[in-house]
């Protein structure tokens, strides 16, 4: 065995940080602190982790997956000369499924596509719809299928199967403590690892081929973690837009800030379903009460109410939601990939009448933010080259995982003895920060934990468990020193 392998096995991350100036500073007191924060964090969080990543990665790839193996019913046999009018393909749907009730219409956002006609249905479970696909150009049923929004059944099962494992409520739990602790330990990984003292600058940015053992295992680590960080941080932040807890205060956090997402008035004036006022409106019945104003049907049907949304810009994959009662149709767009398109207005079905609009300009910064996130989180804003991206970042976790583990087996005491393990950095570094260091810290730790607490409760999970392993460890060594004496 070599002197730097003896060294890497008795005092890991022994030697001092590359920071200019003074070496006893506040971060040679912090430095410990992250340690041992980053070890636990690690050791105890990376199963979650990889789990999260290895999940993800089957999800980046369900899109195409889902054009594989729904082919049939995604697709026409040809492409025709002239779509027929929407309200034929949704008659050939109905007498496909008469039982359902339609709710919504996606049109094909391309002259190969399909058209999407979503039901209600009974037997389905909360959240799911019957989707019928029908060929525009001859109103031939290409298959039905149960649907979750937008996702096909693959793509719903593994949608699920990355947010609880496929358990429930109680698997969610699983996904938000993945996502509360994914930003801690990669930017505390990322402070680490510039910190440390190296012989050349490129080994920050490139792996040390020179190095063996441990320390090359560790160069590699902290490579792939630095060109990974800003992917894994925005990935953490954006999950927890979903998550059960922090999710909630997320969203009240962003309400109160003013971001919420805005959506289009789509209720009807007074007089009846389709918004007219009939001629006995207002009249009073014998008895004085108010004679409410009979309701109408009038309709101009799906198409007339199609085009006018097209005529006032709403054009790219648009998605129809038929009137509800006292509602018009709202017709939006759902065009994620850059440039977006977002649009939506609300048509009047009485006279097609344009009632309300919005643009995607007009969306508040931190809506657009929001909804910018949660399309790269899902591999859409930028198509293919985005879900290239998620599955590199998440088989770039599962490695850093491994090479985590790796580390600490390699930092046993002695190999001699075969289940022994790594030890963390000694404890009490906090001891060593100055006040003006530990008051700040604290405080931001307890907000954190309150605002994200999945966080809050599993360190200080942490923090009485290490607690009680200190006690225990004080006390064998009193025992061991009145042995012998």
């Amino acid at each position: 065995m070599s002197l730097e392998e003896v060294q890497d096995v008795r005092t890991p991350d022994s030697e001092p940080p590359a920071v200019p100036g003074n070496r006893g500073g506040s971060w040679a007191a912090v430095r410990p602190l992250l340690l041992r924060m980053h070890f636990y964090a690690g050791l105890l969080i990376a199963p979650l982790l990889f789990l999260a990543a290895a999940t993800g990665l089957l999800y980046a790839a369900s899109w195409q997956a889902e054009e594989i193996v729904y082919a049939d019913e995604l697709t026409v046999a040809r492409v025709g000369d002239a779509a027929l009018p929407l309200s034929a393909q949704v008659e050939a749907a109905k007498g496909a499924a008469p039982t359902g009730e339609v709710v919504s219409v996606w049109p094909g956002p391309d002259a190969e596509a399909t058209t999407r006609v979503i039901m209600e249905s009974s037997g389905l479970a909360e959240g799911e719809t019957l989707t019928v696909f029908v060929d525009p150009y001859t109103a031939e049923v290409r298959g039905q299928l149960t649907t979750v929004g937008d996702a096909l059944p693959l793509r719903a099962w593994l949608s699920t199967f990355h947010a609880d494992l496929q358990l429930g409520e109680f698997g969610r739990n699983y996904s938000e403590l993945a996502a509360s602790w994914m930003w801690v330990v990669a930017l505390g990984g990322l402070a680490l690892w510039i910190g440390r003292r190296r012989k050349r600058a490129a080994q920050l940015v490139l792996p040390d081929r020179g190095a063996t053992g441990r320390r090359r295992t560790l160069s590699w680590h902290g490579v792939v973690g630095l060109w990974s960080v800003a992917g894994l941080v925005v990935l953490s932040a954006t999950g927890l837009t979903w998550s059960k807890y922090a999710g909630e205060n997320i969203g009240q956090l962003q309400d109160s800030l003013g971001g919420a997402t805005p959506a289009v008035s789509a209720q009807l004036k007074p007089g009846g379903e389709a918004g007219g006022a009939d001629e006995h409106a207002g009249h009073t019945m014998p008895e004085g009460a108010e004679m409410p104003p009979p309701a109408t049907t009038a309709d101009v049907g799906l198409d007339r109410a199609v085009a006018a949304a097209r005529d006032a810009g709403v054009t790219e994959s648009i998605r129809v939601t038929l009137p509800a009662k006292g509602k018009g149709y709202v017709i939006k767009e759902n065009d994620k990939q850059v440039p977006v398109h977002f649009d939506t207005v609300a048509v009047d079905p009485a006279d097609a009448r344009v009632m309300d609009e919005l643009r995607f300009a007009d969306y508040p910064v931190l809506a657009k933010m929001t909804r910018f996130g949660i399309d790269l989180h899902m591999g859409q804003t930028f198509g293919l080259a985005n879900q290239i991206v998620l599955a590199a970042l998440a088989i770039g976790v599962m490695f850093l995982v491994f090479w985590g583990y790796r580390m600490w087996w390699l930092r046993r005491p002695t190999k001699d003895r075969t289940l022994s393990v790594g030890r963390a950095q000694p404890r009490g570094a906090w001891r060593k920060l100055p006040v003006t260091v530990v008051l700040p810290l604290a405080a931001a730790t307890v907000l954190v934990g309150w605002f994200i607490p999945l966080l809050g409760i599993s360190l200080a999970a942490f923090l009485v468990v290490d607690l009680l392993l200190g006690l225990m460890s004080r006390r064998r060594a009193a025992g061991a020193g009145a042995g012998a004496a």
